[in-house]
């Protein structure tokens, strides 16, 4: 039987999504807490890897186990902390939490006042052109080769951007991407290329030529205090 986890945690208060010795992470956490509650070891496979310090409301695992546990949700819950799992479901054989995503969204927070806390928003008391962050963010819808926007060496960097939305509510300035896949650090670049323009300190062209890989440049990364997995598409 393969079950799947619908979970949220708060990214400040780990290192990261994946596995890892000598750090908390949130991956662990979900498999000591299953161990515990089945008797037996639980690996659990995730739809991505939120780094250090990235929060999500909605993040995805799966596990297999042999028997179900009545009322999972809540004796989980019960274990966890810094990590609520919203929603626990039978899934077919064949999903799989990573290879089944049809889309991904993100949002990013720019607090553009001194008044909130950095480990939940990007501090940054500069004066944005939003209109021109706007107009430059859709050079990015649609299929590229997003290698200038990834860290790490890959075998593909092409991915799919389906649509990007900037908004400001009062002194917060919202960026969300939603797209098939997002490689390491790709949306906090993406961010930071869009805040570089909203500075003024780039233009339209240098974006394009980037995406066009006539020039190899590395613009600022965004901090990922400010980066939330909010949904998942399957």
């Amino acid at each position: 039987m393969k079950l799947m986890l619908v979970v949220a945690y708060d990214g400040a208060k780990f290192h990261g999504f994946q596995r890892q010795n000598n750090a908390r992470n949130v991956q662990s956490e979900l498999e000591s807490a299953l161990s515990k509650l089945y008797h037996q070891q639980i690996l659990v496979k995730g739809a991505g890897r939120t780094d250090a310090k990235v929060h999500a409301k909605y993040q995805v695992v799966h596990f297999e186990v042999n028997q179900n546990i009545f009322n999972l949700r809540k004796k989980l819950n019960n274990l966890l902390t810094d990590i609520h799992v919203k929603k626990v479901q039978k899934v077919a054989n064949d999903f799989h939490a990573r290879h089944s995503v049809k889309s991904k969204t993100y949002l990013y927070k720019i607090a553009l006042t001194n008044q909130k806390d950095n480990n939940y928003y990007l501090l940054l008391k500069n004066k944005l052109d939003i209109k021109k962050m706007q107009e430059a963010s859709q050079l990015f819808l649609g299929t590229h080769d997003f290698r200038n926007f990834v860290a790490g060496e890959r075998l593909n960097y092409t991915s799919t951007i389906f649509d990007i939305h900037i908004f400001k509510i009062g002194s917060v300035l919202y960026l969300k991407f939603k797209g098939l896949a997002f490689y390491r650090y790709m949306v906090r670049n993406l961010v930071g290329a869009l805040i570089e323009i909203g500075k003024g300190k780039i233009n339209q062209e240098v974006i394009q030529k980037m995406l066009d890989n006539k020039i190899s440049k590395r613009l600022p990364t965004a901090s990922p205090q400010g980066l939330y997995l909010i949904h998942i598409e399957y």
